[in-house]
């Protein structure tokens, strides 16, 4: 494998078995398969356990959350795949109430807190993805961006885009049909490119409104329809910090279940330092030598936090400081 691939969230070689999605035997048999297991969601969390909580908390399928739980999003569980030669599926069961728990970090950008389900062992919780990722095997965090991100696409498109009815869940999770009118939906990636921009021996560096005090990171932007990843960051570089852009080159990528993106990153050259910033986009932006970045990343620079470890960000820098990109 490439050094890219090595990326939080990169492939890790899980059999998505597809081909028993739309076969109902199967993927009966698949569910009742003694070593199969479940991975719970709540609210967007996921179930993990260990001391560091660096393990997935799956359950049997036999489980009562999995069998009669308060239910979420998802009508059953979705499947995700064969790991180890045992089925895998996820249940999404933000319907509990988490009654008398500490609430307070949920859906804020950083969430520190854990929910403990009673009718679970003690030590398995959930906590929020973004927070445990670097601890995980390299298959339980690709399990876990699947459930995270295929639960959530389920959350927002219960309806069916063309006529408004209610859609039904279809091949095994991958899919919803609306029985009025027919139409077919499957689980949206938004492409994001996040740019590796440098001129000579610095990087550009941006920070968006909101984000805690010395966040920066590279800059990122959706790709629009019609348009190439190249023009993409030419586009969103220009925008956001007023730099030209030329030759642009393709690095590498990752999922990114937040909700539900395809990270791609590329490096570009800038044709100038000249940094006129849009203050709609970003905050502010500004060019960081690969010195100021070896402070950064120990923990040493007066004004720069280092980047968020997981993200493609940090995988980029590191690996351009290494001079290891390829």
């Amino acid at each position: 494998m490439k050094n890219a691939e090595y990326v939080t969230f990169g492939g890790s070689g899980l059999d998505r078995a597809a081909h028993i999605r739309g076969d109902a035997e199967k993927l009966g048999q698949a569910r009742q398969h003694p070593g199969a297991k479940c991975l719970l969601l709540w609210r967007g969390k996921v179930l993990v356990k260990g001391e560091a909580l660096d393990q997935l908390g799956f359950v049997s399928m036999t489980h009562k959350l999995v069998e009669s739980g308060p239910g979420g999003s998802v009508e059953q569980p979705v499947f995700l795949g064969v790991s180890d030669d045992a089925p895998v599926f996820a249940a999404d069961i933000s319907g509990w109430a988490a009654d008398g728990l500490d609430l307070s970090g949920v859906g804020a950008f950083v969430d520190r807190s854990e929910q403990q389900h009673p009718d679970l062992p003690q030590g398995h919780v959930f906590a929020e993805l973004r927070r445990i990722m670097t601890r995980l095997s390299t298959r339980d965090a690709e399990l876990a961006a699947s459930a995270k991100a295929v639960i959530g696409w389920h959350e927002t498109h219960r309806f069916c885009a063309r006529c408004g009815a209610a859609s039904e869940l279809a091949q095994a999770g991958w899919q919803r049909s609306c029985p009025s009118c027919g139409a077919q939906h499957f689980p949206r990636t938004d492409p994001v490119v996040i740019m590796l921009i440098t001129y000579g021996d610095s990087v550009l560096m941006g920070r968006s409104p909101g984000w805690p005090e010395g966040m920066y990171s590279l800059l990122a932007g959706f790709v629009e329809p019609g348009e190439t990843l190249e023009a993409a960051v030419r586009r969103e570089v220009l925008e956001e910090a007023g730099v030209p852009v030329g030759a642009v080159s393709y690095l590498s990528s990752q999922p990114w279940p937040f909700p539900a993106s395809l990270m791609f990153g590329c490096a570009g050259e800038a044709l100038s330092r000249d940094i006129t910033i849009d203050p709609v986009e970003i905050e502010d932006a500004m060019w960081v030598s690969k010195s100021e970045m070896m402070q950064a990343f120990a923990g040493e620079h007066p004004k720069l936090l280092p980047a968020r470890k997981g993200a493609i960000a940090h995988f980029l820098l590191q690996n351009w400081l290494a001079d290891t990109l390829d």
